[in-house]
């Protein structure tokens, strides 16, 4: 309450007006339920609904921007989270942060807050069709055998006698992969140079044909005798590069000498290009394959390295780099193999050639393209357990009705 004084009568009404004024002042800042005038809001009142509708702006435009539907851009409220997503099963969501910036009280405040949108599904990846093997484009894999083998092409032969127990497609010429290293290991062999000496890995070693990688890096430095083993054993193409890139006149005279040695061994059918295999100019057929096998089984140092199940060796880096078999059937250990390569590349399907002894007799496996990456393995297989159960016939072998006549007669590029 205030108490004017009546001896000052002038300033009496200006203190009352002063008073009323103030008393309206905390009426309306302590009453919020005092109605405004019509047509007009107060300063706290403007002040809050418009905080809230840039806050809701903010959170729809930030909505709008990242859930789109057939073209168009739809704003999606925080309730319609899960009816928006019951709508399109096929959208994912990803997490935005969504920053907002208000001032209070004359004070700027940044606000961070994660928001979930809905994100359209990325198409999914289709790789390529693989391309189809030599052997495939020519119809050799429509070749039926009373085996029913996967290769379309096949040989069985008495490693002791030369005698055919089983041939499919022997003449038919493809390109034979990593079971060049085999006529790479002849060669090396018959240079008679120091097994024990370092070679170095170097650029040239590189895959420019397939584009390959290699553990075996670049100044890595091993002697002869390991590269030629993780040639025979792991089917190394690094290694088989070096081996072929130390021959006296370098990898021209290396690939002259592979040639030469097939011409020795009778192989009429054959041409190599390269040490590695990884060119699908380096062809052969089964017959002549045969040959190579007898030829590198005489050979102690490429029967021990081609059944070698693992072996180590250290990185420029110190780290041990384990290499395995390529073969599991040598990994597995319930045959009796006494030589053995693998192979593949596109053009060649997968390959696989083997020495083995199957009850008692030594018997020589060629198969080239053969479907699929165990389809080979379990060929071998179905081979051994012919012979084991079922006398051997002697007859001419199954040709491919669809296969032209050039192929299956041996007709091959010469090497020189």
């Amino acid at each position: 309450m205030l108490f004017l004084d009546s001896r000052f009568p002038r300033f009496s009404g200006a203190l009352a007006s002063v008073a009323a004024a103030c008393l309206m002042a905390l009426s309306a800042a302590y009453a919020p339920d005092v109605a405004a005038a019509p047509g007009k809001k107060s300063a706290t009142e403007t002040k809050s609904a418009s905080k809230k509708s840039n806050a809701k702006q903010t959170t729809v435009k930030r909505k709008e921007t990242g859930t789109r539907k057939g073209g168009k851009v739809v704003a999606t409220r925080a309730g319609s989270k899960k009816a928006a997503a019951r709508g399109s099963r096929q959208e994912a969501t990803r997490t935005v942060a969504v920053r907002r910036v208000t001032v209070v009280n004359g004070k700027r405040r940044v606000v961070v807050t994660r928001v979930r949108q809905a994100e359209p599904m990325r198409a999914a990846f289709t790789p390529a069709p693989a391309r189809p093997s030599l052997g495939e484009a020519l119809g050799l894999r429509d070749t039926q055998d009373a085996l029913d083998l996967r290769s379309s092409v096949a040989l069985v032969m008495d490693q002791n006698t030369n005698e055919v127990l089983f041939q499919k497609n022997p003449l038919a010429v493809l390109p034979i992969a990593s079971i060049t290293k085999l006529m790479t290991a002849l060669v090396v062999m018959d240079a008679r140079q120091p097994m024990d000496e370092i070679l170095e890995v170097s650029e040239a070693d590189r895959d420019l044909e397939k584009g390959t990688s290699s553990r075996l890096q670049y100044g890595l430095q091993l002697p002869r005798h390991e590269f030629m083993l993780l040639a025979l054993m792991s089917s190394e193409n690094r290694a088989a590069s070096v081996l072929g890139r130390h021959y006296p006149g370098g990898l021209p005279a290396f690939v002259q000498a592979m040639n030469r040695k097939a011409r020795e061994l009778g192989m009429t059918d054959s041409r190599f290009v390269d040490s590695s295999g990884l060119s699908s100019s380096n062809v052969s057929s089964a017959a002549d394959l045969a040959k190579l096998v007898v030829a590198a089984h005489r050979n102690p140092v490429i029967r021990s390295y081609s059944t070698q199940t693992e072996h180590s060796i250290t990185a420029l880096n110190g780290r041990t780099l384990h290499y395995v078999n390529t073969n599991r059937l040598v990994r597995g250990g319930d045959w009796d193999i006494g030589l053995q390569k693998t192979g593949f590349i596109s053009e060649a399907g997968r390959c696989l050639v083997m020495q083995a002894k199957v009850q008692g007799r030594d018997v020589v496996m060629v198969f080239l393209d053969s479907a699929g990456k165990l389809s080979r393995f379990a060929d071998a297989v179905r081979v051994r357990d012919w012979l084991e159960h079922t006398p051997v016939p002697r007859g001419p072998y199954t040709r491919s009705p669809n296969a032209p006549q050039q192929v299956l007669s041996g007709m091959a590029p010469r090497g020189t």
